[in-house]
């Protein structure tokens, strides 16, 4: 079988194994991943748009396409995650919750990545890559006292990214992507009916909420009835990419990319359980179709990649994501309840890397690298259970070996220094969580075989 029939094999094969892969984590710069190059994990991404020295290029800068042979990538990443909660929260009514802190809340993740580039002829280059660009993954125990916030917090994406790419001369080359996305989420927490109260039929045609008729109480004790609830959505949608690579001399590269961002409307069902009949009764807390819609931000990156001799190159990238329209997260119920409605109001954000390679004869890279990243989430009375972030520093380190001249292998290995996250929030119809994330960390293995055929 020819080279070519094997790779278009190959390609095919690894797309369905990245269509079943866990793709989740979490403390991710939002819920936004990073980790789709294992040869750029050694440098923190720093020149990511610019670095164009093989096949991940599809994902940061497409126009980088123009600098490559026929090749494939298979990469995975793996990602753990600590954070433990230690605080006091309240329910509704003002009164404290019992239970425990809720253990580690963070887990352990895969991101996979797979790429595949091919000259086409005349200065024309196409290429795909699939990975997984957002992802989130917390867990605390049943009996937490923070149960009416959240439980588990899980969204997984999978992206499938066919691209384009243009040398119109020497110095310049040009190029573009399409993005078919699927995104799945799961969130679940418990609900204390203890301290919730019924509206009347004319309240919840107006929007009222629990809590809303004190004259209509269940009459329970508080945090003596808590039901269970379990959201669930997916959906497919599209966006685009584009990318310039500018090389004044021959040493130097200058890459300016831009992702766009991506709306999705999640459909899916809601399900509750352990509900008492006061409420199913009224249509509120029973099984029902519900949606929501979730913008994925639009991300642009400037790189610069230098080569100071044969031995030594160096590289920087800023990049901007645009998580300042993510301004509330609200699910929608087809039942008579009410719309849930948690109030975010994100910031756009900045990362800010630096890294260096290091030549050794012809067959190794050493790399090195560092990277500041900005957390969107504003304060403490903004930060949520389900996504407990906080700026990151990246102390990156990691290696490139070619064994063949058609193969070779990168692997690297990250720890993320996270500040402990203070959380002081809540809602009417979930009381307050008020305290602070310890052992917040981030370690990150990854690992990518590189394939000329």
């Amino acid at each position: 079988m020819r080279k070519r029939q094997v790779g278009f094999l190959l390609l095919r094969t690894l797309t369905m194994g990245v269509l079943t892969a866990c793709t989740s984590t979490s403390m991710a710069s939002g819920y936004a991943l990073i980790d789709q190059s294992a040869s750029q994990q050694g440098n923190a991404y720093a020149g990511a748009a610019a670095f164009a020295n093989d096949a991940s290029t599809i994902y940061f800068n497409p126009a980088g396409m123009t600098r490559l042979p026929r090749q494939v990538i298979v990469g995975a990443h793996w990602i753990n995650t600590s954070a433990k909660f230690d605080g006091t929260a309240t329910d509704p009514a003002g009164l404290p919750v019992s239970g425990g802190n809720g253990g580690n809340a963070g887990d352990d993740g895969i991101v996979p990545n797979l790429y595949f580039t091919a000259p086409l002829g005349s200065g024309i280059f196409f290429g795909v890559g699939i990975n997984a660009p957002f992802g989130l993954s917390t867990e605390y125990d049943d009996g937490w006292k923070g149960r009416y916030h959240a439980i588990e917090s899980d969204l997984k994406t999978i992206n499938i990214n066919p691209s384009l790419a243009y040398k119109v001369n020497d110095k310049l080359s040009i190029g573009a992507g399409f993005n078919m996305q699927y995104i799945d989420v799961k969130l679940t927490q418990y609900v204390d009916q203890g301290s919730l109260c019924l509206p009347t039929q004319q309240q919840l045609q107006a929007g009222g909420f629990p809590g809303a008729d004190p004259a209509l109480c269940t009459g329970l004790t508080p945090q003596g009835s808590d039901a269970f609830a379990k959201v669930e959505g997916d959906n497919w949608a599209g966006g685009y990419n584009v990318g310039l690579l500018y090389e004044p001399i021959p040493s130097t590269r200058v890459g300016l990319s831009y992702r766009s961002k991506i709306q999705q409307n999640l459909t899916g069902k809601a399900r509750f359980r352990d509900t008492i009949p006061q409420f199913s009764n009224f249509n509120i807390f029973v099984r029902t179709d519900a949606s929501a819609d979730v913008d994925l931000p639009q991300t642009a990156s400037l790189s610069v990649y230098h080569d100071l001799n044969s031995r030594w190159s160096v590289m920087a990238d800023a990049t901007w994501t645009g998580w300042g329209n993510f301004d509330e997260l609200r699910i929608q119920y087809d039942s008579f309840q009410p719309d849930t409605v948690i109030d975010e109001n994100w910031d756009d954000v900045w990362r800010f890397s630096l890294g260096v390679d290091y030549r050794y004869g012809n067959s190794w890279t050493f790399r090195a690298g560092t990277a500041y990243d900005q957390t969107p989430i504003p304060d403490a009375e903004h930060r949520t259970a389900r996504i407990p972030g906080d700026d990151r520093i990246w102390a990156a380190l990691g290696f490139g070996y070619q064994a063949t001249e058609s193969l070779g292998i990168d692997v690297a290995y990250t720890h993320l220094f996270v500040d402990e996250p203070k959380i002081n929030s809540g809602e009417a119809t979930t009381g307050n969580i008020n305290g602070e994330y310890e052992d917040t960390d981030v370690d990150i293995i990854s690992a990518q075989l590189v394939w000329k055929i």
